[in-house]
């Protein structure tokens, strides 16, 4: 199983998933981490750009956590065969941990969100 888990800045969990270009990516087996590794898809590929079909670096994976979406990308990675979880955590580890474990404290999506706004390019 692959999870992705937006963090734009490489060290927390960011909103906005739409318009992140910095994913961790897991690698998990029976429940257990067997890999991390950090991607990154141009602007133009970001999960806003790519209506229909994720970038490589994010094709295959089962689950996105994240810190927030809207109902059309929820239904989109649904669609997909892609689970879409929110969180208030803001480490990517313990989230990752926490959702392996149905510990993670998942959010509902903001009927009013709208993801006009881009993730912060620090770091």
């Amino acid at each position: 199983m692959k999870i992705a888990v937006t963090s734009q800045n490489r060290k927390t969990i960011t909103e906005h998933a739409r318009k992140c270009r910095k994913f961790w990516v897991y690698e998990v087996e029976e429940d257990l981490i067997v890999g991390k590794r950090l991607v990154e898809v141009a602007a133009e590929k970001n999960l806003h750009a790519s209506h229909h079909r994720l970038a490589e670096p994010l094709a295959g994976i089962n689950v996105l956590i994240t810190g927030s979406m809207g109902f059309g990308l929820k239904d989109r990675l649904m669609q997909s065969g892609i689970l879409p979880v929110i969180t208030i955590e803001e480490d990517p580890d313990a989230a990752v941990a926490g959702l392996l474990t149905n510990s993670l404290e998942r959010l509902s999506i903001d009927r009013n969100h709208q993801c006009h706004e881009q993730c912060s390019t620090d770091a």
